[in-house]
C-alpha cells in the first residue's frame, strides 16, 4: 500500500456521487484522516494494477455495502493538505481524485470500513447544514445535474 501521509508522489483516488429514488445523495462520515469526522462522498484509493472502475466499485462496496454502476466522470480534483513545521511547509496528503456519478444497483446502505457513519442526505442538508467541503458540494451538484440530464433517477 502506498504511503498516505507525507507521500513521495500524488496518490490516485476515486469518489462516488450516488443518489437514491428520493433525490438524496449518499454521504459517509470519514473515520480516518484527512478530514476525520467530516461528511464526504464515498471513495478511496486505487490499488496498484487495479482498473479505476474496479477500484470505484470496490471502495463503494467496502464503505457502504452498496453495488453501483459508474455512469460518467463528474470531475477530477486535487486534494492537497499541507503541514507547517516552523518555516517549512510539507505536503501531508496529496490525492488526485476522479469522481464519478454512479447508479445504485443493489444493497442497503450501511457503514463499513473507513466510514464512521452513513446517511442519505437531501439537498437541503448537503447544500446548507452539513458543512461539506466546497469542492464536495460542487462535485455533488455536477453529479446531480448529470443524473437529471440523463433522464434516469438521480
Amino acid at each position: 500500500m502506498a504511503q498516505r501521509e507525507f507521500p513521495g508522489s500524488p496518490l490516485v483516488g476515486v469518489g462516488a456521487v450516488i443518489f437514491d429514488d428520493q433525490d438524496r445523495v449518499l454521504l459517509i462520515q470519514r473515520a480516518t484522516e484527512p478530514n476525520k469526522g467530516r461528511w464526504s462522498i464515498p471513495g478511496g484509493l486505487v490499488e496498484l494494477g487495479e482498473p479505476i472502475l474496479d477500484a470505484l466499485r470496490r471502495e463503494v462496496l467496502e464503505e457502504t455495502s452498496l453495488s453501483v454502476e459508474p455512469k460518467a466522470v463528474v470531475d477530477v480534483v486535487d486534494r492537497i493538505y499541507t503541514d507547517r513545521v516552523g518555516v517549512e511547509t510539507r505536503i501531508l496528503y496529496h490525492y488526485v481524485v476522479v469522481d464519478y456519478w454512479c447508479r445504485l444497483v443493489s444493497g442497503e446502505a450501511k457503514c463499513s470500513s473507513d466510514a464512521a457513519d452513513i446517511r442519505w442526505a437531501p439537498a437541503s442538508e448537503w447544500q446548507n447544514s452539513l458543512e461539506l467541503d466546497p469542492v464536495t458540494i460542487q462535485v455533488i451538484q455536477q453529479g446531480w445535474a448529470m443524473a437529471r440530464e440523463s433522464g434516469t433517477d438521480a
